[in-house]
């Protein structure tokens, strides 16, 4: 019998739980709302030990939202620092999990877990160095560079970048609770709602919204272009649903670089450079299982 995997995508809104090896084998999959960590870290592990009864699992990745501590040399790795959700900050997740399960565990940001499933089976199958954003509560940026998933003093917070605020068209000022006008602070779905007063996804297509979202996104993307020369640029998350946006996204970035950089992905294929995730909304929980196949690669 072959190996099978776990997987946990821990959002801040949901937990998506599931088993399997990979995008066409998901066979159990549960979705537990994120309250306290006890209530919902429990009620995710019950979830594996029932599935265990029926096939032992190899090992569990887990794919989650941060801050987080990657840094395997710390006494608190694998758990999640300071974070802006209430209640879950300095939650030793893998460890809670490692411990109910007994079993290898695989552990790293959400986005940096769906840039690894879209590497393995998506839209960066064909790159090595790429970066993978969500623009939804909140924005995550993660990725590879030359085959490596990004790590460093910390992990990427590409959504922190700072961005000068359009303040003609823009009058509200960014929402982010620790740096105002960065760019979750100025394009995030609470962003806009504040901005409009109405969702995201009650936003027409030809809604003054979208240019000014397209303009933010348009100058982080131009700016993660410029510094970490990225050959694919993956956007998901709840935001970017809204597909009009990506035309008008691959836009601004071409008229933000000016000509500057003259890889041909950029003047000739644009539309193939900036590209939705190929896994979609599964991209998140097939990143934990990939994480969790790591573990025994």
């Amino acid at each position: 019998m072959g190996r099978i995997f776990g997987g946990v995508e821990a959002g801040g809104t949901k937990f998506v739980c599931a088993v399997g090896t990979g995008p066409d084998d998901l066979r159990d999959e549960i979705r537990i709302p994120t309250t306290t960590p006890e209530e919902t870290i429990t009620q995710a592990i019950q979830f594996f030990k029932t599935t265990q009864r029926r096939q032992p699992l190899t090992a569990l990745g887990v794919a989650a939202f941060g801050p987080v501590d990657l840094n395997p040399q710390s006494a608190t790795c694998g758990t999640i620092t300071h974070t802006p959700k209430p209640g879950w900050s300095h939650t030793d997740l893998a460890g809670a999990f490692q411990s109910a399960l007994n079993l290898r565990v695989g552990f790293d940001t959400d986005v940096n877990g769906a840039a690894l499933a879209e590497h393995l089976w998506g839209a960066a199958r064909d790159v090595d160095t790429f970066i993978y954003l969500t623009i939804g509560t909140g924005v995550g940026g993660g990725g590879m560079l030359a085959g490596q998933l990004m790590h460093g003093l910390v992990h990427p917070e590409m959504g922190h970048i700072f961005l000068p605020r359009d303040r003609q068209n823009d009058p509200v000022p960014g929402i982010c609770p620790f740096h105002g006008d960065c760019l979750e602070g100025l394009a995030t779905g609470p962003a806009l709602a504040a901005k409009w007063g109405r969702k995201a996804e009650e936003l027409p297509p030809d809604h003054p919204a979208w240019p000014l979202e397209a303009h933010y996104l348009g100058m982080a993307l131009a700016n993660f272009i410029l510094t970490l020369s990225p050959r694919r640029i993956i956007l998901g998350g709840g935001v970017m649903q809204q597909r009009h946006l990506f035309p008008m996204v691959r836009e601004r970035v071409a008229a933000l670089l000016n000509g500057y950089v003259r890889a041909p992905e950029i003047l000739e294929g644009i539309g193939d450079y900036i590209v939705p995730p190929a896994l979609g909304q599964r991209a998140g929980v097939l990143g934990a299982i990939a994480l969790a196949r790591r573990t025994v690669s």
